[in-house]
């Protein structure tokens, strides 16, 4: 099979592949470069082509798909945020001043 052959992936991960790649288009990625992002994320939910059939691959694991989500809400601890509130507030009432 030639390199980008797409005949080893279900009809599943094609349609997943091509929702991406339109969410890529969309935010302004080109064609090219939003095909292989989209292509990239489905290897790393699923692990590559599954054509189907019994007890063929493995199931899609959707890791990539929350990971987003939850890296953002835990990047800064509490003490952080509150430390930015207060200098921010410092801030602003030094520049008050003047």
């Amino acid at each position: 099979m030639p390199r980008g052959d797409k005949d080893a992936y279900t009809d599943k991960q094609k349609r997943k592949a091509e929702h991406i790649e339109k969410g890529y288009e969309k935010r302004g990625v080109s064609k090219d470069e939003a095909e292989g992002r989209a292509w990239a994320t489905v290897n790393k939910d699923s692990g590559g082509g599954n054509k189907s059939g019994s007890g063929r691959g493995s199931k899609d694991s959707h890791d990539s798909a929350r990971a987003g989500g939850r890296r953002s809400s835990s990047s800064r601890s509490t003490a952080d945020r509150s430390a930015a509130a207060k200098k921010g507030w410092e801030t602003r009432r030094k520049r008050a001043a003047h």
